[in-house]
């Protein structure tokens, strides 16, 4: 039952993004059969791009589509929906991975949050935190956006909401020398998982890039595999522009997640696929509301058929 409301859930938080699709689908059709030639594909093709897959996504699946139309003698809006959700669900699932302690985990597990300003870093922070704090695991989190005062505050709040203790300094501090106090008293207290919120950057800032390597360094120092995660987390809003940031980020510190947040507020969620597609990285979370149990293991099935809509079955 509870694996069914999160399902439904996601599927209502993804309105805007599924709506505008199979707007655009239905669009193809005249009642439930279409005709299918090139202005159609072309089509369809167009409307997959608004979504926000991207020109190489949208491609394949178009091509797959057209192939699957020809042997399988899909001619209703249902059959074509189902075909969608099956291509994009294939297309999906490489980039599923869960993230999990087990037995051999590192103690402490070392999360590195990253991102540029404004895609919502400190608070999918507390909600990672409160995700494996649900799971039965104790959690120590870092303050090291230490040019916002503002940043600080707004992890200490999340902390005492969630009974998470914080390290921090204050405003101007070196965030490297954060991180290190932050591993330090993780070590001490045989805390399960560390997650380190750092400043959002530019990713064309080369200073603060540089600044971020600083901080991989010192907890490299702390312990040779540490960060033992590098987590990105970008606004599906930004469309296309989430791909710079992932390469840029990959490029420069190295990454080992995705996390893709505000999805119920953007029509363009099928970023998500264009990520999946073009970069090597996983999405192990998908931030889909404000709330605390907003953030959602990603699970490529349920994502593609929320993404599309049509049956279930």
């Amino acid at each position: 039952m509870a694996s069914h409301t999160k399902n439904s859930s996601l599927f209502t938080r993804l309105k805007k993004t599924r709506t505008a699709l199979s707007d655009g689908l239905a669009s193809l059709f005249r009642g439930n059969h279409v005709r299918f030639d090139d202005a159609v594909y072309d089509d369809l093709e167009d409307q997959l791009i608004m979504a926000d897959l991207g020109v190489e996504a949208s491609a394949e699946v178009v091509s797959v589509l057209r192939e699957q139309v020809r042997t399988a003698q899909i001619e209703s809006s249902e059959a074509l929906k189902k075909a969608l959700i099956g291509q994009l669900s294939l297309m999906l699932r490489k980039a599923e991975r869960k993230l999990v302690l087990g037995s051999d985990s590192p103690k402490p597990m070392v999360i590195l949050m990253v991102g540029v300003n404004g895609v919502g870093k400190t608070t999918t922070t507390a909600k990672l935190a409160a995700h494996f704090q649900a799971g039965g695991h104790s959690v120590l989190l870092g303050a090291c956006d230490t040019f916002r005062a503002a940043a600080i505050e707004q992890l200490q709040s999340w902390g005492d909401r969630l009974g998470i203790p914080v390290i921090a300094q204050a405003h101007g501090a070196d965030a490297a020398a954060v991180a290190h106090d932050a591993f330090a008293t993780a070590r001490s207290r045989g805390v399960d998982i560390l997650i380190i919120d750092s400043a959002g950057r530019q990713h064309v800032n080369v200073d603060l890039m540089a600044q971020l390597g600083k901080i991989r360094r010192v907890l490299t120092k702390a312990d040779s595999r540490a960060p033992h995660e590098t987590i990105l987390v970008v606004d599906g809003g930004t469309g296309q522009n989430a791909l710079s940031q992932a390469a840029a980020f990959e490029k420069e510190v190295g990454l080992t997640g995705i996390c893709v947040t505000k999805l119920d507020g953007t029509a363009r969620g099928g970023v998500v696929v264009a990520l999946a597609k073009q970069s090597p990285v996983s999405i192990p979370f998908l931030g889909v509301g404000e709330g605390v149990g907003d953030l959602r293991p990603f699970q490529s099935e349920d994502f593609a058929r929320a993404l599309v809509g049509g049956s279930s079955s």
